[in-house]
């Protein structure tokens, strides 16, 4: 992708094996409460359980797995203005997420139940969107071009997840490949590879 940033020396945020979503997760669903402008991190346990969720779905081809990482429904439907966002959402948006979730399986090949996820690098260059951009009328943090970095075969290795956004100072995948080129997999690169430009929704 143009306009990428080449990563410098940053330290890999270390999935955990024991951080678990159901150890770290607030009572109730949080997509039903109303948005914070809270500032997200990628260093909390919450973070690095739905990245490990994303991770194990990825290695079984499992769209269910992974699903904790993806961006919860009901805050869709609050953040979308557009008609029947709740359509959209399962049509369109996690339809794209399953078909990204196989393609990144079809990348790790015959390797898959042996690659190992090393972190996710989400860039500092941080934008929030406000309502009435977008097609939305809550605004949230986005995150454009992290990387996944994984070791396969002794190698490191890493691709994009094309857009993160907020919810409740939580980071969430909204899409894992480019939103428009669902079954894709944003930039596989040798090493941690590099951000994606800055932009988007």
């Amino acid at each position: 992708m143009a306009g990428r940033a080449r990563i410098g020396a940053l330290t890999l945020l270390v999935v955990v094996a024991a951080a678990t979503l159901a150890a770290s997760a607030p009572a109730g669903d949080p997509g039903r409460l109303p948005q914070t402008t809270v500032l997200p991190s990628s260093s909390t346990p919450r973070f690095r359980a739905r990245m490990a969720a994303l991770w194990r779905g990825i290695v079984e081809d499992s769209p269910g797995a992974a699903r904790p990482a993806f961006f919860p429904e009901p805050a869709y439907e609050q953040v979308k203005q557009i008609p029947n966002a709740a359509a959209d959402f399962r049509y369109r948006l996690l339809a794209n997420y399953r078909a990204d979730i196989h393609a990144a399986h079809v990348l790790l090949g015959r390797g898959a139940s042996s690659a190992r996820l090393v972190g996710v690098l989400v860039p500092r260059q941080w934008a929030w969107i406000t309502p009435g951009y977008c097609y939305n009328r809550v605004g949230y943090w986005h995150a454009p071009g992290s990387r996944l970095v994984y070791r396969e075969q002794g190698r490191t290795r890493s691709f994009g997840i094309f857009s993160l956004i907020s919810w409740r100072g939580e980071w969430y995948v909204v899409h894992l490949a480019v939103y428009d080129r669902p079954g894709t997999v944003d930039d596989p690169s040798a090493g941690t590879g590099s951000f994606g430009a800055a932009g988007g929704c």
